[in-house]
């Protein structure tokens, strides 16, 4: 089994974000050269996270992000953590902090309306996520 990894930089823009990745790791599957197999997007960091989600209408992205923010204020009484932004731990450990794709041909298998997606939810921030491709 072939195992191929590289890390990808992602440049966010506002406090909560959600930026298409989708074709970033379609250039790493390539570079791969992995036909069959999977392929893991990982983020390293504790107030981001990465979900597959519709990626054809921005009102999605929209309401998924509107929705966190009711679920999860960002100043809520009772927080204790001194930095601030426990909301964006919160927010982390609900999205989640991979994903997993399956690859064949050569090619992420989405659905017609998937993409993949970096949540950021203590930005604007440089950020890094881990792509990892296995398979033959």
């Amino acid at each position: 089994m072939k195992i191929y990894d590289e890390v990808v930089d992602v440049r966010t823009n506002k406090r909560n974000d959600m930026i298409d990745i989708t074709a970033k790791v379609r250039d790493v599957v390539v570079k791969s050269g992995v036909a069959n197999g999977d392929c893991i997007v990982f983020c390293k960091h504790t107030t981001g996270g990465v979900t597959i989600n519709e990626n054809a209408d921005p009102d999605v992205v929209h309401d998924v992000l509107l929705t966190l923010d009711e679920l999860v204020p960002e100043h809520r009484t009772g927080y204790r953590h001194g930095e601030g932004n426990s909301d964006s731990h919160v927010k982390s450990s609900l999205v989640g902090c991979s994903e997993q794709v399956l690859i064949k041909d050569g090619r992420l298998v989405l659905g017609t309306w998937q993409g993949i997606y970096f949540c950021e939810f203590d930005g604007p921030r440089s950020r890094k996520v881990v792509v990892q491709v296995r398979g033959e």
